[in-house]
């Protein structure tokens, strides 16, 4: 939308074609349809979050980037709020705004939008685009923008059309993996048994081995991974991060998971990975020992059981007592040393086997793409082919949550549109 929109400013006769029933269909349901625009961090910050491939966006937001997308919702009604941790929606917590913004620019610059067309090919000859062949149409054109998203959440429309379309033209597509994905563990049982556990200001770590091999010494005490600078962990380490997780019946999900589920799924294909999940992560060892010893003389007279429901939510309480094989009636003066350490290693490295990721259909982004060597990064064309342009999420990129991804889109969406109607963007004699 926000590519055809601005080719249509500047003049060009543009036409939408849209798979489904209405376009922004994917809009519609990010930020838990709330819309997270963009973010308030700096530029090079904010390219950070997308990891090495980031740099390719360098010219698309020096061209268009935070501050021009917000005037431009303003422009259309649209006014936007900061959240604490840099998010910005539009105020009234409603991506509906966002849609009927963009849907207003277009008519406003006559956009032709047609909907329900599954586009099959792009017809491209002696190296040029002529056109896009639809189920029961040819559309011919000049130039064509391919902004068909990537293939998570299927349901909106993102079934990985642009990535064929692509790579029938000759584009290298590096392999798609789900990103932004909840996770699942090999401890199944473990997982069910406490189910619906929200766990507030944890530190899950992931490590290149399997859970009985993890040296919990090696835990970083700061976060590490994409977008963090200076942080450099142990070759075991792959990456950690303060935050919270959310126990489901398959694995593991939640905030800082979903951030961190990329690199787990990339290192999966070269061996086991473990994630550890401390439960005390503002008390080290020496400081959780001495409080569990003051607990279980304090409470001496209490039971086990009882002693662990003020240590943990109340999900985990019998999970706990089986890890750590204490009966849950004995007292609390009845515990001694050994076992207090055998509650203290589950408190501060709680483990699970990775199996893999969910399936693509759940995950919020998709990682991989068309090869970003075969597009131009200061105009979104395509190295190959004259007249085709790409934009979005069929590229190679894809960001950390926290309106990352939709100012990639929105930014590389505007360069297409005006790249394209400014080189080529009238329609063949």
């Amino acid at each position: 939308m926000m590519a055809a929109g601005r080719a249509a400013e500047l003049g060009a006769s543009v036409v939408l074609l849209e798979k489904t029933g209405r376009p922004g269909n994917k809009l519609l349901i990010s930020g838990k349809t709330r819309c997270n625009l963009t973010n308030t961090k700096e530029m090079d910050d904010f390219i950070a979050m997308y990891g090495p491939n980031g740099r390719f966006l360098y010219s698309a937001f020096h061209r268009y980037f935070r501050d021009d997308l917000l005037a431009f919702f303003r422009r259309y009604g649209v006014e936007t709020k900061n959240e604490s941790d840099g998010r910005i929606f539009p105020i009234s917590d409603d991506a509906r705004d966002i849609t009927n913004a963009l849907e207003q620019y277009m008519a406003t610059h006559g956009v032709r939008v047609l909907t329900g067309v599954r586009v099959t090919g792009i017809q491209v000859v002696n190296g040029q685009v002529k056109g896009v062949q639809a189920e029961k149409e040819f559309f011919p054109s000049t130039a064509v923008i391919l902004a068909a998203g990537g293939a998570s959440y299927p349901e909106t429309g993102s079934t990985g059309d642009g990535y064929r379309l692509a790579a029938a033209l000759g584009h290298t597509v590096t392999k798609l993996r789900p990103a932004l994905v909840p996770l699942r563990v090999s401890e199944v049982q473990r997982a069910k048994s406490m189910q619906g556990t929200s766990l507030h200001s944890v530190r899950l770590t992931a490590y290149r081995c399997t859970a009985d091999e993890i040296n919990p010494s090696l835990t970083p005490t700061a976060d590490c991974g994409r977008g963090i600078s200076d942080r450099q962990p142990s070759r075991q380490i792959i990456e950690s991060r303060m935050g919270d997780v959310m126990v489901t019946h398959f694995g593991i999900g939640g905030p800082i998971t979903l951030l961190m589920s990329l690199a787990i799924v990339d290192t999966l294909d070269n061996g086991p990975v473990s994630v550890s999940i401390d439960l005390k992560p503002a008390l080290d060892e020496k400081q959780l020992r001495q409080q569990l010893q003051q607990d279980f003389d304090r409470y001496g007279k209490r039971s086990y059981k009882n002693i662990l429901g003020s240590q943990i939510p109340p999900k985990m309480v019998d999970t706990f007592i089986e890890m750590t094989a204490i009966a849950p009636d004995r007292l609390g003066h009845e515990i001694n040393a050994e076992e207090r350490e055998r509650l203290l290693r589950c408190l501060k490295s709680l483990r699970f086997n990775i199996e893999g990721p969910l399936s693509m259909a759940s995950a919020m982004v998709t990682a991989g793409g068309v090869s970003l060597k075969e597009i131009d990064p200061r105009t979104m064309a395509s190295r190959l082919v004259e007249g085709l342009y790409l934009c979005g999420e069929v590229m190679d990129l894809d960001g950390d949550t926290g309106g990352y991804n939709l100012q990639a889109a929105f930014s590389t969406g505007y360069i297409a549109g005006e790249q394209a109607a400014r080189v080529r963007g009238r329609p063949p004699s």
